[in-house]
């Protein structure tokens, strides 16, 4: 953003930009975990009733692992 719209967004806003880009990714990163402990608990609840194996088990937590370094290498770079 140039000069203008910094103080364009300041003075509407009353936050800088770079405050509120902070906040948007700290919700995406909450969300996120939140989002990957209700699949995880959800996918052991499966797991201990015999409706899933290890091996899908490990599939939900790898895929919210990979997700997760996925988005931390694009949002925090």
């Amino acid at each position: 953003m140039n000069g203008t719209q910094v103080s364009a967004f300041q003075a509407n806003s009353g936050i800088a930009p770079s405050a509120m880009a902070t906040v948007l990714i700290g919700i995406v990163f909450a969300v996120l975990l939140v989002w990957g402990v209700w699949a995880i608990r959800t996918a052991y609840v499966g797991w201990s009733e015999s409706q899933l194996n290890r091996r899908q088990f490990l599939a939900v937590c790898i895929r919210f692992a990979a997700m997760y370094l996925v988005l931390s290498y694009f949002l925090l770079s």
